[in-house]
């Protein structure tokens, strides 16, 4: 036979059979003080940050992480060195042509293993599904936030290019 059981009654069942259980006893229990004093505190793994999910979950702004912005001129790509970011990490990142020439930058790689929330642009918020490239014909700064998903070392180059000076590398870890 089939009941049918609302949840108040499914609650009240719960609840009779969790009563029914007999406590362990306190001699039982002496490890956990020293298994919970050994644990990081949030649940958090060392070397990492705990997440604040408040209203805007992972994005809450107070989990985002400004990067060192890129520059962009004649050639070159400006950047402080190699971006070491945790998958699962909120991100922005500035990237700015001085306008000395139309230039672009490119990272297939980079793109395809991150998620981008949006591109900024003159104050135009783009919300693309996918992106290959950002060309700058003139003077201007994108900004993008994105959350780093897939570990691996990715970059963003200038296209054509093979130099050291002509690319930012992006470590997500």
């Amino acid at each position: 036979m089939i009941r049918k059981m609302t949840l108040a009654t499914l609650v009240l069942a719960a609840t009779a059979a969790m009563a029914a259980v007999p406590a362990m006893a306190d001699d039982d229990d002496d490890d956990d003080e020293a298994a919970e004093a050994a644990a990081p505190a949030g649940g958090a793994i060392p070397g990492t940050r705990t997440l604040e999910l408040g209203f805007a979950g992972l994005m809450d702004n107070r989990n985002r992480t400004d990067l060192e912005p890129i520059t962009l001129t004649v050639g070159q790509m400006q950047s402080p060195g190699e971006y070491q970011l945790q998958s699962g990490g909120y991100y922005r990142i500035e990237i700015t042509a001085d306008g000395t020439q139309e230039l672009a930058i490119e990272g297939p790689g980079f793109f395809r293993n991150i998620w981008i929330n949006e591109i900024v642009i003159d104050d135009i918020e783009i919300r693309p599904l996918g992106v290959d490239s950002i060309e700058f014909d003139s003077a201007g700064t994108a900004r993008i936030s994105f959350i780093a998903i897939r570990p691996g070392q990715y970059e963003l180059r200038i296209p054509g290019t093979t130099g050291e000076s002509q690319r930012a590398v992006f470590v997500i870890q």
